[in-house]
């Protein structure tokens, strides 16, 4: 049975307001943490790896708004796999999404606890994963019009802080502020171009992608469009404004640092920053990043919630999880507890693991969520009419989110990423093809 969403109930989004949502959650650590691994492994070639994660995202979200246009569906691409592909496909598809999600928010978690070290930096790691997580479940045990109302407000900040950035570092290209003594210059030799070779390159490409992480979101609010067939329009719109932000102060960043100044460790904007007599502003950005990062592991929080209430529905998960408080304003408890488990592993994981984390959990989400992004395309294949054009555009996408996987085999950093992403879809495949025959069996009956 299809979650066909009824209008009274959803249609409550204007496209401007949809792209805002899309804004806050896209810009998040994938950009301001993930880019220094990218770029330690790229150097300046990043920039062209950004620009194919560009185009590979509006292809997968073109052909998601074209979807979600025809046929609202609350599950989104959860219930278009299930429609190209059969149960067991929705079933895997709604499965590996919660899985990558519930890794990203490990992943923020982690670089959220590294923001906070700036000012605190003897206390714990997972003291502040604790402290985030808890605050995370406040905005969505809050309620819907709560959280748009709050990442509304969160992208405003974060489109801000880019803005920020871009104004700074054009005052210190112009010389209006003096630095640590490093000459502001593009890096355009051989080892600072592809200080890794082509395959450190190929390994960064993952990252660029893991920037645009969040664009899937769109489709599971998309659904609330009061006009559906502006769905196209927000994404589109969203994603060329947010891709000229990325490229103009990932050029800047280039610019203004060596790139043996870079660590993992810490944002690059703020690196670049703390390199300049501004002792307030390092602060302020540090608390923009914050922001920034708590947006998107809250919109994560929604997202596996509500696709975890709609597996529930769909009983591809168990029937508690579809259960709701009564009242006005009704609540998933249940699916949300049980986020909330996955919450309290991620900190775990925080724990153990406070320096490796972040680019491991990064790089096994990223792949995770782009097999994801693979499976929209497929399904894409089977319920859309397709002309020539959009056919190319739909092989595109595919090669560009197949060579971003495999390229996490090249390179140390993300190769133990690939084998956990590796390990974690193959276990839900198996569950997948053993519930196949359960409910074959429910058919015969």
């Amino acid at each position: 049975m299809t979650k066909q969403l009824k209008k009274e109930q959803s249609a409550t989004l204007t496209w401007w307001q949809l792209s805002l949502l899309g804004v806050a959650c896209t810009i998040g650590t994938g950009f301001f943490l993930g880019s220094g691994i990218g770029i330690q492994m790229a150097g300046s070639s990043i920039l062209f790896m950004f620009i194919l994660a560009a185009i590979g995202t509006y292809i997968v979200y073109d052909v998601l708004a074209q979807m979600t246009q025809s046929d609202p569906q609350q599950g989104s691409f959860e219930t278009y796999a299930k429609k190209a592909y059969g149960r067991w496909a929705g079933f895997a598809n709604g499965w590996v999404y919660w899985s990558s999600e519930l890794l990203l928010m490990g992943s923020q978690l982690t670089a959220l606890s590294l923001f906070t070290r700036f000012w605190f930096p003897g206390i714990p790691m997972w003291v502040f994963s604790c402290l985030y997580a808890v605050l995370g479940l406040g905005v969505i045990l809050a309620g819907n019009q709560v959280f748009e109302r709050t990442e509304r407000i969160f992208a405003w900040i974060k489109v801000s802080a880019i803005v920020m950035f871009l104004l700074i570092a054009g005052a210190a290209l112009l010389g209006f502020i003096s630095g640590n003594g490093h000459q502001p210059h593009f890096p355009m030799t051989k080892e600072t171009f592809l200080p890794s070779g082509l395959l450190g390159s190929w390994s960064s490409l993952i990252y660029a992608f893991y920037a645009f992480g969040g664009i899937e979101i769109l489709g599971l609010m998309a659904a609330r469009l009061r006009k559906p067939e502006d769905a196209p329009k927000a994404g589109n719109i969203m994603l060329l404004l947010l891709t000229i932000l990325y490229i103009v102060s990932l050029v800047l960043v280039l610019t203004l640092l060596p790139l043996a100044a870079l660590q993992g460790k810490e944002s690059p904007f703020q690196i670049a920053l703390s390199a300049y007599q501004l002792p307030f502003v390092p602060h302020a950005f540090n608390a923009i990043l914050i922001i920034a990062g708590f947006s998107t592991m809250v919109a994560s929080l929604f997202a596996v919630t509500t696709i975890l209430f709609t597996m529930a529905q769909d009983h591809d998960a168990p029937a508690i999880f579809a259960k709701q408080t009564h009242g006005k304003r009704k609540m998933p408890l249940p699916a949300i507890g049980f986020t909330t488990g996955g919450l309290a592993s991620a900190v775990v994981m925080a724990l153990l693991l406070p320096e490796q984390l972040y680019a491991y959990i990064t790089t096994a989400a990223g792949i995770m969520l782009l097999l994801n992004w693979l499976f929209i395309l497929l399904s894409s294949g089977r319920l859309l009419p397709l002309n020539a054009w959009g056919k190319i555009k739909r092989y595109l996408g595919i090669a560009l989110i197949l060579a971003a996987i495999s390229g996490t085999l090249f390179h140390p950093t993300s190769r133990p990423g690939f084998w956990i992403s590796l390990l974690l879809t193959a276990a839900i495949s198996l569950i997948a093809i053993g519930m196949s025959f359960t409910w074959k069996k429910r058919v015969r009956v």
